[in-house]
């Protein structure tokens, strides 16, 4: 005998489960279906919303970071506007002599008018690894403006480095990355489910102004989801690209399909589409100042300008050689809609550039990535990209807020309220319930992180269905 759900049972304002027996030929889909959804909504939702709201505050934050960062650094980025620009080199004396600690690692020319020169040192005293001291110069007057701790090759300054660690790790390092990977894996699950129910019940619902208590908790709560369903399954799906598990996985599925970034031809070559949520370690000139190159060095000015001959245009990078084997590799740094990417290598002796690599040359899934993390990090679309970044952060604030109004709401019988019952895998056809676990194998996989608590859910979800049943055997048993 198969059960399915009268259908009255799905209106009820405590959303328990009244089932009623139907012949299995009988049985549509979508019923036998919503138990297992709703359970795993239900659950899910319950265990990983505290990680969910952590990642929306903080995801909120950073949002807001990049105009926080123009006000609070606005003495150093932004400098009165001059009539012509100093030679670079000069610009990078400038910051020796203000700052001979370390080495110079890269070089980031003023890209518009008003704002300042960055020269970036590496291993400088005090700078954690994998970030630089970035020295701003007034490109008009040679003056410093000040040094800032910049993190990895994002530009971001302390600021947002700290919002941007918060969101990603909790400041606890490594390990600290595991909790917003669990979020992202769980994240387009969670979602999946909600709208599979919201779409379920949609013309049962009553509306919002009609309704009252938890049916009222409950239409806010899917209405909201609905609406931020597809921003949310995108936050979910780039966040994953950069994860420490998952991440790996879909970076060797990109290498075994030749979907990598390409990397111009310099031993020199830095950055990657990854750079903004990580560590990228300082480049080592080998104790060379490139301020006093040798005779044979055509010189940073000279690098430059041959790059854009090649149509390379500003925001742009210059990496100088890190050995006598190297090139001057000169990058596009601009991650706002156009891209530019695009990368030269320039003969440090000849001044003749050697190799290019062109953002429009990116295999497909190369390009996607590069778009869906600039998206996903605010950058792509600039302050339009911000503010609907925030407002997806607050929705999902909202949502994990509704969701625990809606337990508190079902009742407190239990330690969860009143339980969704157990054995919804039961109810579902078998061609259907193969198909999910071959699907959830397979995304357990590459996404450990969904995978292994979906197993040791299953696992003890069994296990307390097993004691129900033989403590209910025993209850129905007659005495001795």
């Amino acid at each position: 005998m198969s059960v399915t759900f009268d259908p009255h049972s799905a209106e009820d304002d405590r959303d328990t489960t009244r089932l009623v027996a139907s012949p299995p030929e009988d049985r549509p889909t979508w019923p036998s279906l919503r138990p297992l959804v709703l359970r795993l909504h239900f659950y899910a939702g319950v265990f990983v919303a505290p990680f969910l709201f952590v990642a929306a505050v903080t995801g909120f934050l950073y949002a807001c970071s990049y105009q926080a960062e123009k006000i609070v650094y606005a003495h150093e980025l932004r400098v009165p506007e001059g009539k012509q620009k100093l030679p670079l080199s000069q610009q990078v004396d400038a910051a020796r002599r203000a700052h001979p600690e370390g080495t110079v690692s890269a070089v980031r020319p003023s890209p518009d008018a008003g704002t300042t020169t960055r020269v970036l040192l590496a291993g400088t005293p005090g700078a954690e690894v994998g970030n630089t001291l970035a020295v701003f110069v007034n490109p008009y007057t040679a003056q410093v403006r000040g040094a800032l701790e910049q993190y990895g090759t994002s530009g971001a300054l302390p600021l947002r480095a700290w919002i941007d660690h918060l969101h990603r790790d909790l400041h606890l390092g490594e390990p600290g990355r595991l909790y917003s990977e669990f979020a992202a894996s769980w994240l387009w699950v969670i979602t999946g489910g909600g709208l599979m129910l919201w779409f379920a019940r949609r013309r049962a619902a009553r509306k919002v102004r009609r309704a009252s208590g938890r049916r009222r908790t409950l239409s806010l709560h899917g209405s909201v989801g609905a609406w931020a369903a597809v921003g949310l399954f995108f936050l979910s799906a780039t966040g994953l690209t950069w994860s420490t598990y998952a991440g790996a996985n879909i970076t060797e599925l990109r290498a075994a399909l030749g979907q990598e970034t390409p990397i111009i031809s310099a031993s020199a070559a830095s950055g990657g589409e990854h750079a903004e949520h990580q560590h990228m370690p300082g480049m080592d000139m080998g104790g060379e100042d490139v301020s006093h190159s040798d005779k044979h060095d055509v010189g940073l000015d000279a690098a430059w300008n041959a790059a854009r001959a090649e149509g390379l245009s500003s925001p742009l990078e210059i990496v100088p050689p890190g050995d006598d084997s190297s090139a001057y590799v000169v990058q596009q740094i601009q991650r706002s809609w156009p891209e530019k990417q695009d990368a030269a290598a320039v003969d440090p002796t000849t001044g003749q550039v050697t190799d290019v690599v062109r953002f429009a040359d990116y295999p497909l899934l190369a390009k996607l990535s590069r778009w869906g993390i600039d998206l996903h990090t605010g950058t792509l679309f600039g302050i339009v990209n911000q503010a609907v970044l925030a407002v997806l952060a607050l929705a999902l604030a909202v949502l994990v807020v509704l969701g625990y109004r809606m337990w508190w709401q079902r009742g407190r019988e239990s330690a969860f309220g009143r339980p969704i019952p157990r054995g919804g895998w039961r109810r579902v056809p078998r061609y259907v319930l193969a198909l999910l676990i071959a699907l959830s194998a397979l995304l357990g996989y590459v996404i450990p992180l969904l995978g292994i608590p979906l197993a040791g859910f299953l696992v003890i979800d069994s296990l307390l269905g097993a004691m129900d049943r033989r403590r209910g055997d025993q209850a129905s048993s007659p005495a001795a």
